[in-house]
């Protein structure tokens, strides 16, 4: 009996996470109320506070959520192959992760709900993350700390312009090869 309550409750909890990001994507991340929330799962929203703590927990279930939705594509990202072909999947792959949800890319890149900080538990999802573009850079021979910074700047920092100035475009999406030709040269070992 209390596994089919798990099961329940994990649903109800996963149900309240869809409708979250339902509305963060057309009110806006902060546009929404906990009121709103329970109306669209056909509660009351004193009943979400069994599911989570406050609109704060579910931020913090989205920003792991996201985060593990990134961590799955990187695990299918190809690794054996010429090292620029490699780290050209690898933008392409971060690039379209960003700018296919601004909600998401919003939450996980931007911090803009005022007062949110991740749980030390979602919070290491990201850092997971980090961690694993450091592989990707290391295979290539970029294992400097400092690639990591660079690489995240550069990428997101399209990603963003692409996402606020050609939506649905490709006009930043383009220049992802480049990008990435430029940060090997800048970043490759002096031979």
């Amino acid at each position: 009996m209390s596994d089919r309550r798990a099961q329940r409750h994990a649903a109800t909890r996963q149900e309240i996470l869809d409708a979250a990001w339902n509305l963060a994507r057309s009110h806006g991340l902060t546009g929404w109320s906990l009121r709103e929330l329970a109306a669209s799962v056909g509660m009351r929203a004193p009943s979400l506070y069994v599911y989570f703590d406050g609109k704060d927990a579910i931020y913090d279930a989205m920003f792991a959520q996201g985060y593990r939705q990134l961590l799955e594509r990187i695990g299918r990202l190809p690794t054996a192959g010429e090292p620029v072909e490699v780290l050209r999947g690898a933008a392409r792959e971060f690039f379209d992760f960003y700018v296919e949800d601004a909600a998401r890319h919003q939450l996980l890149f931007l911090r803009v709900v005022p007062g949110f900080e991740p749980s030390p538990e979602s919070y290491a999802l990201a850092r997971d993350v980090v961690a694993r573009l450091r592989e990707v850079l290391a295979d290539a021979g970029l294992d400097r700390p400092e690639a990591v910074d660079l690489w995240t700047a550069l990428f997101t920092g399209l990603a963003s312009q692409q996402a606020s100035n050609d939506p649905g475009g490709d006009r930043w999406q383009r220049l992802l090869d480049r990008a990435v030709d430029m940060f090997v040269a800048s970043e490759a070992p002096a031979t």
